[in-house]
């Protein structure tokens, strides 16, 4: 199955660039292009991709704004020069599927597309770490997985899913090292999801490092 990408950045050279990336890729073409945010999102509902790539500074409509306009009608990953905490956090609220610096590489590009299809959220490395050293030391724990705040704990299962969340893991990686299928992760990581009233795999992470769940690298 071919994953249909649409490309938003106003910068020609670079949708050139992803183009030939992408398109080199036998499970993957670039169905359209556009060059501001206001036309990204008029292609986007237009062409229906599985997954557009939005620069954040666009004109007519930045890729946040696009983020938000398309979240829960396709997978949206945002890919910036600028790795601004700002901007990092308000992508995954409105719904991002992945944060990527530009600088970061075409094998991780093509990752982030995979694992956007995969229903995983990639974050390149530099941002993670960023953030994570910030979830080490939260002005206000969260609540612990037993803590009678939750409706329903978690089981001993979706803690170990839990903290394989936390790493970065993808679901084909945690089945991997959990030895079980890569549909019972899913089922797992959903459960948890609905649990902790995560809006993603990233809410996941930032209860399980807040949380004191994972307190290691």
């Amino acid at each position: 199955m071919t994953t249909r990408i649409l490309i938003a950045d106003d910068q020609e050279d670079v949708r050139i660039g992803f183009r030939l990336i992408l398109d080199s890729q036998p499970d993957m073409t670039v169905v359209g292009e556009a060059a501001d945010g206001h036309d990204a999102v008029g292609l986007a509902r237009h062409l229906r991709p599985d997954v557009v790539l939005a620069d954040i500074r666009m004109p007519r409509l930045d890729g946040l704004e696009v983020t938000r306009s398309l979240a829960g009608q396709t997978r949206v990953i945002v890919v910036t020069t600028f790795d601004l905490d700002e901007y990092v956090h308000t992508a995954l609220r409105n719904g991002a599927c992945g944060f990527l610096l530009k600088r970061s590489g075409p094998a991780l590009l093509v990752e982030a597309v995979r694992a956007a299809m995969a229903g995983d959220t990639l974050i390149s490395p530099q941002v993670t770490v960023r953030l994570l050293a910030h979830l080490r030391t939260p002005a206000v724990p969260a609540p612990p997985a037993t803590s009678p705040s939750l409706a329903e704990p978690l089981t001993e299962r979706e803690l170990e899913v839990a903290r394989l969340v936390a790493h970065g893991r993808t679901n084909a990686e945690i089945a991997t090292e959990l030895f079980i299928g890569s549909g019972t992760v899913k089922t797992h990581v959903a459960n948890v999801q609905r649990k902790l009233a995560a809006a993603n795999r990233v809410g996941i992470a930032a209860w399980a490092w807040s949380s004191g769940t994972v307190t290691g690298p």
